[in-house]
């Protein structure tokens, strides 16, 4: 039989009242809170890394922090992550390399059922979130279950992301919608 972990990572319905989900968050919980107190980069990263499910080895991540779980973080080398961000990790959050997070973004992979009588048994699903190499996601930006991002993808401050997104592109808006491709052929010119 499976465990209510193995359906919740899977994206199935799970209760989220089971005692080792509800172990494995208040271990999250408390992790984040060591994070969000302690007095030094160094001592930070150490937490990180040991919060995350991975991380490459040059990552930096402001406080405050908040996670579910914390495991099913995946982040690649030279991950940033500004101020106040926000990791619902029911589901894999898996983050490329060369990543940078404004301040006050969230990335929630939650979800409750539509139906009332299904939402109020207190069960609910999730959906993973993938954000490909080179990204950068905007100051307030919220990205929801479900999305892909791929690699070179900007995300407008205040965007709510719910889909699959190419490579090379800028989105922005409520809900987000390609803005503008980006031209990665060309070199930056200096002046």
């Amino acid at each position: 039989m499976q465990s209510e972990k193995d359906k919740m990572k899977a994206g199935e319905m799970y209760d989220p009242s089971d005692p080792e989900l509800v172990k494995g968050r208040r271990k999250g919980h408390d992790r984040a809170q060591d994070f969000n107190r302690a007095d030094t980069d160094e001592e930070r990263k150490r937490i990180i890394k040991d919060l995350f499910g991975t991380t490459g080895e040059t990552i930096k991540v402001e406080p405050t922090v908040r996670v579910d779980y914390g495991y099913n973080i995946h982040v690649g080398e030279n991950f940033y992550a500004n101020f106040n961000c926000v990791f619902l990790d029911v589901c894999p959050i898996r983050i490329g390399k060369n990543a940078m997070l404004g301040p006050g973004v969230s990335i929630v992979t939650p979800e409750h059922p539509l139906l009332p009588a299904e939402r109020n048994s207190g069960y609910e699903f999730g959906r993973p979130v993938t954000v490909g190499d080179n990204c950068w996601i905007g100051a307030d930006a919220t990205i929801v279950g479900g999305s892909e991002l791929g690699n070179n993808v900007v995300v407008a401050a205040g965007a709510v992301v719910n889909g699959v997104f190419p490579d090379n592109v800028v989105i922005g808006g409520v809900p987000a919608r390609i803005i503008k491709n980006i031209p990665v052929n060309e070199q930056v010119q200096s002046s």
